[in-house]
């Protein structure tokens, strides 16, 4: 036996309220027609807070961006002046420069 016994007769159900569509913000169209825009409306506040939000997530990032940049940037000194010191680029440099200075006019 049930601990809660259930009456014979069945029991009232009430309806589910209609669903309705989600409030958007509206605009005059061509001919004073509303159309609505793809995006709901937003107090400014909640506006605000998500921003906020955004923007917090990208604390502390810069730190470690200088530093990959400064240790790359480093690096690229160092090959270019191994290239530039090496002797074929010395030779082609100065090779130029005294076919530079040669020139009659």
């Amino acid at each position: 036996m049930p601990l809660f016994p259930l009456p014979s007769y069945p029991l009232p159900v009430r309806p589910l309220p209609p669903k309705r569509p989600p409030q958007v913000a509206r605009r005059g169209g061509l001919a004073g027609t509303p159309t609505t825009p793809p995006f709901p409306m937003m107090c400014p506040r909640t506006l605000r807070a998500r921003l906020r939000a955004l923007g917090a997530a990208e604390h502390g990032m810069t730190t470690a961006e200088y530093a990959i940049g400064t240790l790359a940037a480093a690096a690229f000194a160092a090959v270019l002046y191994g290239v530039v010191s090496g002797d074929s680029v010395v030779d082609a440099l100065t090779g130029l420069v005294e076919r530079a200075l040669s020139v009659n006019f």
